[in-house]
C-alpha cells in the first residue's frame, strides 16, 4: 500500500514539474492569433466523437430492445 502511495506522490511532482514549463508553441499560436483555429478544430473533432457514440447508442439500445422481445 505505501508503495502505491509513494508512486502516486511521485507521480503527481512530476506532473507539476511539467505544468510548469512554458510551451513555446501554444505562446506562438497565441500570438499570431492561432489558438482560436486550432481549439475550433478541437471543439469540431470533439463534438463528431459525441454525436457518433449518442448515434451509436441509440443503435445499441434498439438492438437490445430488439433481442429482448
Amino acid at each position: 500500500m505505501k508503495k502505491y502511495i509513494l508512486t502516486l506522490l511521485l507521480s503527481f511532482t512530476c506532473f507539476l514539474g511539467l505544468a510548469q514549463s512554458e510551451i513555446e508553441m501554444a505562446d506562438k499560436f497565441r500570438a499570431d492569433g492561432k489558438i482560436y483555429v486550432v481549439i475550433a478544430v478541437v471543439l469540431v473533432i470533439l463534438t463528431g466523437l459525441f454525436i457518433y457514440l449518442i448515434s451509436l447508442d441509440k443503435k445499441v439500445s434498439a438492438l437490445e430492445k430488439e433481442l429482448k422481445k
